[in-house]
């Protein structure tokens, strides 16, 4: 795998079918979190979407050594679903698009998925955000439900997040539900059947993934604590 060059402000487009990796930024000391591989479908001005085949080997945290420590160190694992991430700059969420394959290799679109997090900055390898705890689980009739309520609500009640974070958080949530709701792209636009070229290469976190210099969000002291 290949670092690709930049423009002088570190930002520039990708190409399609390039291999890019989007990072998750720890809140407090800025560095590299979870983190998966994705291969580039578009990258546009209103849009980025990434492709993650199942069976790619991305980085998440490990499971604590006993209740109540910390979490582990990173490490490797194989990501379990077809998905294609849909990012929009500015926007402090993105849409999922998630397939299941059979042991044939047969594929059936199941579900969308709001994830709410950072609006996305670039990188000389691809993006840089960090999650937000609170979704979006969308079938494929449009039916939605909010997912990790409660979980969120204890980070603001906790003082994890400041309670003017939490209302952009949900606002961004709503701003979901109205396309959903509306039957507005990109839910029933037609993501729902595409499919990568056959000759596309699984992706890879590429060499120096982990020690590339976090982009951290300029709102982060807003909204963290």
């Amino acid at each position: 795998a290949t670092v690709f060059g930049v423009n002088e402000d570190g930002t520039r487009r990708f190409e399609y079918g390039e291999n890019v990796v989007l990072r998750y930024i720890t809140r407090f000391d800025s560095r590299a979190g979870m983190s998966w591989p994705y291969r580039v479908v578009e990258d546009q001005d209103d849009l980025v979407a990434l492709y993650i085949p199942k069976g790619a080997q991305y980085a998440r945290w490990g499971r604590p050594p006993a209740p109540g420590a910390p979490r582990g160190p990173l490490e490797l694992d194989g990501w379990r679903r077809d998905v294609l991430r849909l990012m929009f700059p500015g926007k402090g969420h993105s849409i999922w698009l998630f397939w299941e394959r059979d042991d044939d290799g047969n594929r059936e679109f199941t579900s969308y998925y709001v994830n709410m997090e950072e609006p996305f900055r670039r990188t000389p390898i691809g993006f840089d955000t960090n999650d937000h705890t609170l979704d979006i689980v969308v079938r494929p009739d449009l039916s939605w439900r909010w997912k990790d309520e409660e979980q969120f609500a204890g980070l603001i009640e906790a003082g994890r997040y400041t309670p003017e974070f939490g209302e952009f958080v949900r606002n961004e949530g709503r701003s979901a539900v109205e396309l959903i709701e509306g039957r507005k792209p990109p839910f029933g636009a037609g993501w729902e059947d595409w499919e990568p070229p056959a000759d596309w290469e699984c992706p890879s976190l590429v060499d120096g993934w982990a020690d590339l210099p976090a982009r951290v969000w300029e709102r982060r002291d807003w909204a963290y604590r």
